[in-house]
């Protein structure tokens, strides 16, 4: 379990296929501090790790995770959002995040406004995954609120400290993001359907 409060941010230094799996290493900061068989968020995708060396860890993706996140379209060099599993006790800075991510996005409009910016973002809303005002949205691992939800669109406000430290500086129209949606709106989305 996450809270969507990004650690750092890790640079992929090798991608590896194996069969269908894919291998992927990422240089870090808190490389020292995992072991093998952690569980380590990249871009919201709750990954395990298989292998660290030096200031280098390696997690594999198997075959659906990379169709349903956008994992697959990691470059060398690019940056991606990491979060440590939380620790039993700990505050809960974000909200509950399950590493679990329920499709992708694409981003479709950047705006900056005094000081700090607006993405906007569309996704296939017959997956039947809701967004609502005020309520919670994990992109690419960083939880964040939604403002102005739509059937299939919503915008999330992002601070100085967020777009600097996060892969948002990074994110332009046409930018595919892993988007988990609120546990707790899902559930309840899933009764009321069951109540039909």
């Amino acid at each position: 379990m996450f809270t969507g409060i990004i650690e750092t941010l890790g640079e992929v230094v090798g991608l590896d296929y194996k069969a269908t799996n894919l291998d992927i290493t990422i240089k870090s900061n808190i490389t020292s501090e995992l072991k093998i068989d952690q569980s380590v968020a990249h871009n919201g995708v709750c990954l395990t790790v298989v292998a660290v060396k030096g200031n280098e860890y390696t997690v594999t993706a198997i075959d659906e995770t990379l169709q349903k996140t956008s994992l697959n379209n990691l470059k060398l060099g690019e940056r991606v959002n990491l979060e440590r599993a939380m620790i039993l006790g700990s505050r809960l800075d974000g909200h509950i995040v399950q590493g679990h991510v329920d499709q992708t996005g694409v981003c479709t409009e950047v705006t900056e406004k005094d000081g700090s910016w607006f993405f906007s973002f569309e996704y296939d809303a017959a997956n039947g995954n809701p967004t609502i005002e005020k309520g919670s949205i994990t992109i690419d691992g960083t939880s964040l609120t939604v403002v102005n939800s739509g059937v299939n669109t919503f915008q999330v406000a992002i601070i100085p400290y967020t777009y600097e430290n996060t892969r948002f500086n990074t994110y332009k129209k046409g930018t595919v993001v892993n988007l988990e949606f609120d546990v707790i709106g899902k559930y309840v989305a899933k009764l009321i359907e069951a109540r039909g």
